[in-house]
């Protein structure tokens, strides 16, 4: 089966956090998560297949803790409140959804409950956070030109 029969299969992973942020949240189509992740996850190398390779990137902030409170933080100094984040899933069969910054801040807890790592795109501001369970976090500047 290849990706975009796989894509979004599991949508009960996202569940708890489309609950909280009712119709202010689209669950994207493959098409839209590829267009997105050409934007973002796609202009970086891969390291060990689900992490992302920061050399020659801005980095703007690392740590090797995270959770809730430090991506409420991370979402404010990051982007601005109303603008379009988009939060991808290490398993493609957990389709990407797209949302407000402050929703991303304000429901905190449910993103990072859906998997364990996950990226955050912040469109205006082209900053990409990669969230490792266990590892922390990782904010960049989104590199122009291709990636991988």
């Amino acid at each position: 089966m290849g990706a975009a029969e796989v894509y979004g299969t599991h949508p009960e992973e996202i569940a708890a956090l489309l609950n909280a942020v009712g119709a202010s949240a689209m669950v994207l189509s493959f098409p839209e998560d590829r267009a997105f992740a050409a934007l973002s996850v796609g202009r970086f190398k891969a390291w060990r297949s689900t992490r992302l390779d920061w050399s020659g990137a801005e980095v703007i902030q690392r740590s090797e803790s995270f959770d809730a409170d430090g991506l409420r933080r991370l979402m404010t100094s990051c982007g601005e409140a109303d603008e379009l984040t988009v939060v991808f899933w290490s398993n493609l069969a957990v389709p990407s959804v797209a949302l407000a910054a402050a929703l991303v801040a304000d429901h905190a807890e449910a993103v990072l409950d859906c998997t364990p790592e996950c990226w955050i795109y912040l469109t205006d501001s082209d900053v990409l956070i990669e969230f490792q369970d266990g590892e922390g976090f990782t904010a960049a500047r989104v590199p122009h030109g291709p990636g991988r």
